[in-house]
């Protein structure tokens, strides 16, 4: 989503290829050697959109125009995000968590809520554990007949939160430069804690919709200030 909003803004003309639900698309991704999703290609060339200063560079760009927020202000806004799921999982009916978060994809309300903190956990296991980080590492789902429940799905966010703010308290360099292994090279830390961080708060902007939609004023919301300097994008689903 981050990748189209920022070429049409660029003014930069792509066809957006569904290779969840289009065969086609299937095949070409599997033409290009691509695992994952998303990709941008031109010809047989193509880059993972993990990074959009790699997707401006791709495009022929000097550069993509946003400037990342300081570590120390990550850690501080992706607490503050966490935290505020794990209010809003808590006001989830249990018995709805077995729905839909949005019906265009096959996601429950529990697994979204379980992924926002997962999220985190995949970061930790390759900062911490140097482990070559995959997005299929984020969307690692909790086994069937556990997390059932919102009060669980919160507990699972304390184990998560607590192991960031250690991580972080331990980390002897804090300028997060040194490198790390992904699935599309090996980026500075970073980057990948900044993709991690805005990833737990789209997801939380989307619970918020999910309350609203249910009827349920969302405790605490999360205002522009908390989410400012984030690179989201301007979309709420895809």
């Amino acid at each position: 989503m981050r990748t189209k909003e920022f070429l049409s803004k660029k003014g930069i003309n792509f066809t957006a290829v569904d290779v969840l639900n289009d065969p086609t698309g299937q095949e070409q991704l599997l033409k290009l050697g691509a695992r994952t999703v998303p990709v941008l290609a031109q010809g047989e060339q193509y880059i993972f959109c993990q990074n959009l200063e790699d997707v401006a560079e791709f495009v022929g760009l000097q550069g993509s125009g946003h400037t990342p927020l300081p570590p120390a202000t990550l850690i501080t806004k992706w607490i503050n995000v966490l935290r505020a799921a794990q209010r809003y999982i808590l006001q989830l009916p249990n018995e709805r968590l077995v729905e839909r978060a949005i019906d265009s994809r096959d996601r429950s309300i529990r697994l979204l809520s379980h992924h926002i903190f997962r999220i985190g956990e995949a970061f930790l296991e390759t900062a911490i554990d140097d482990v070559e980080y995959w997005v299929d590492n984020a969307n690692i789902p909790p086994e069937d007949g556990t997390f059932t429940i919102g009060e669980e799905i919160a507990g699972y966010g304390d184990t998560i939160i607590e192991r960031l703010e250690s991580w972080w308290t331990q980390l002897e360099d804090k300028s997060c430069q040194q490198k790390v292994k992904t699935f599309y090279g090996t980026p500075p830390m970073h980057q990948l804690f900044e993709r991690s961080t805005w990833h737990s708060a789209q997801h939380t902007r989307q619970l918020i919709a999910v309350l609203e939609r249910i009827g349920i004023e969302p405790h605490g919301r999360l205002t522009a200030e908390d989410l400012a300097g984030l690179p989201l994008p301007e979309g709420l689903w895809e």
